[in-house]
């Protein structure tokens, strides 16, 4: 569908899958997509506080993809907004599965932004986010990103 690239592991469709957002990360940055966000920094807020070498690897892998497309919004600094290809808004039944699995198997867990029915909306005390010591703006590894 679209891909020239030979399969990594076996045509298995899950295994597939997996290759491409079976990480820890991935499917998060594509929940906030879908909940409206659109920005790096907006991503790298989201409550799991993913460090920002990983968000800016994970969004370049899911634009690789396919599944992720930027735009500039501004142009001194550069910074892109993130949309969601139609490729990528195909997740949401993924995640909705995810939904489903973890309300019903974990206890405690909900759906962010949704209000709880005793205690209002969810809050989460977060770490704090950890100091990344290779950030390099200019280096070639560096996202297309807005800090």
């Amino acid at each position: 569908m679209g891909t020239t690239s030979p399969l990594l592991r076996s045509p298995c469709a899950v295994a597939n899958s997996l290759d491409i957002v079976g990480d820890k990360w991935s499917l998060l940055v594509v929940r906030d997509l879908l909940q409206g966000k659109r920005t790096y920094k907006e991503l790298a807020d989201s409550p799991e506080r993913i460090p920002t070498n990983i968000l800016a690897d994970r969004l370049r892998r899911l634009e690789d993809a396919g599944i992720v497309g930027s735009a500039p919004y501004q142009q001194r600094p550069v910074r892109y907004a993130y949309t969601l290809t139609a490729k990528g808004k195909d997740l949401g039944d993924v995640l909705l599965a995810f939904v489903r699995w973890g309300k019903r198997h974990i206890p405690g867990t909900i759906v962010l932004g949704k209000a709880e029915p005793k205690t209002g909306f969810a809050t989460r005390k977060s770490a704090p986010r950890r100091a990344s010591s290779n950030r390099n703006p200019g280096s070639r590894s560096s996202p297309k990103a807005d800090r």
